[in-house]
């Protein structure tokens, strides 16, 4: 049975309209299933990008180069609710274990998933397939697309937004998402600011091979110079985040292949054996950017829009999906208390929630880049004998553990 709508939305063209089709948009039109079909809420996602990859194709041709994301357990067992994780896990790689260390120091930690009776502590998927398997889901539903196109026009009216779009449609929404990420301008043509403060740093990120089996072990090895991961990929393969200093990144970006993986070496160590081949090497600027204002009437910011982290705990992508999941949870609970949608009640609710999670997040992953990136006297000491001390406690081990698989928050 439909939820009636009131009156004074008649006008209304969308219930909801979500800006951004990329992996945080494409997971939001997977939670709003069973509302759209409880509700029968008209829905639209507006995508500039045409897209890389069909849903309907059945060929899968994986690239040593494609990039990949880090997905928590906590982030895996959500896709699970979604429908869309059976699919997923068939490109994933497990991480079983994690290895933390800082360079030139003896203490380390060690995170094992068989410590903590889950199947894995979280899983490296390509982004592309990603994306491939929640845009097959959102091919089954009654969503309308526009893609590619992108909003030209903005405009907050009374009961939600007006968006003209490049393709010349005119939409009116109840609500409309900005999932877009943090440069198309939309957020600066509302008038929306964002706090941002860089770190200095940029990561360079590639893929390579390695000449000892992985084992599903991640790595998160701190140096002078900045943290580096390395996480697991299929086969004798990982992907590398380096962080250098800004500038620092562009001699290595143009070193030759062999001297490249000679300084590799050098700054990681040889747990993984021998660095055999790099792929192609990308590069971006590290920033703390959060938006000042989450949420307005009619009005929400999720994902690269709403915040970008470091990547040193792996928690951007799982830090939006749980505000995805925040959002969609929300808004149920706003359509039961008979508040329309976009009502700021039911937003500044979900903000409330994501507020407190989100400052944990940025407090531990930037706590982890400052506490590593001073070297007053002593402090190194400090941080090893930390290190060591969190490996031999193993309450707070499980702990950390528990928090940055999204179990905890």
């Amino acid at each position: 049975m439909q939820q009636s709508k009131p009156a004074a939305r008649e006008a209304l063209t969308h219930d909801i309209v979500i800006v951004g089709g990329g992996l945080v948009g494409a997971s939001l039109g997977c939670a709003l299933a069973p509302l759209i079909e409880r509700y029968g809420w008209r829905v639209a996602i507006i995508e500039p990008a045409p897209m890389a990859v069909q849903p309907q194709e059945t060929t899968w041709q994986p690239s040593f180069d494609a990039r990949a994301s880090a997905i928590a357990e906590g982030s895996a067992q959500r896709f699970q609710q979604l429908g869309v994780w059976e699919a997923m896990r068939d490109e994933a790689t497990p991480i079983k274990r994690i290895h933390i260390s800082e360079r030139g120091r003896l203490g380390a930690t060690r995170l094992s998933a068989d410590e903590l009776g889950v199947a894995a502590l979280g899983h490296v998927i390509p982004n592309a397939w990603m994306g491939r398997v929640l845009h097959q889901r959102l091919a089954q539903l009654p969503l309308e697309w526009h893609c590619p196109a992108k909003v030209e026009q903005l405009t907050p009216v009374a009961g939600g937004h007006h968006l003209q779009l490049s393709d010349g449609s005119q939409i009116t929404a109840g609500l409309t998402v900005l999932a877009d990420g943090g440069r198309s301008g939309l957020k600066e043509q509302l008038g929306i600011g964002s706090r941002h403060e860089s770190y200095e740093q940029t990561a360079l990120i590639a893929h390579v091979g390695v000449s000892q089996p992985h084992g599903g072990m991640a790595y998160e090895r701190f140096t002078a110079q900045g943290p580096m991961a390395l996480l697991p990929l299929p086969g004798q393969a990982m992907e590398l985040i380096w962080t250098h200093p800004s500038g620092g990144e562009k001699a290595r970006m143009a070193l030759p292949e062999r001297e490249f993986l000679l300084q590799l070496q050098r700054a990681f160590g040889d747990r993984v054996g021998r660095f055999t081949r790099v792929g192609i090497r990308h590069t971006y600027p590290l920033s703390l950017v959060t938006a000042e204002e989450p949420v307005r009437p009619g009005l929400a910011v999720l994902g690269n829009a709403a915040h970008a982290l470091h990547p040193v705990a792996g928690q951007g992508f799982n830090l939006a999906l749980r505000g995805v999941m925040d959002l969609v949870e929300a808004l149920e609970q706003g359509v039961q208390a008979k508040r329309p949608l976009g009502d700021i009640t039911t937003l500044q609710a979900f903000e409330k929630q994501r507020s407190r999670d989100r400052a944990n997040v940025i407090r531990f992953s930037d706590g982890l880049v400052r506490l590593f990136g001073f070297s007053f006297p002593l402090l190194p000491h400090a941080r090893a004998a930390g290190l060591i001390g969190l490996n031999l406690v193993g309450p707070l081990r499980r702990g950390l553990a528990r928090r940055a698989m999204g179990l905890e928050r």
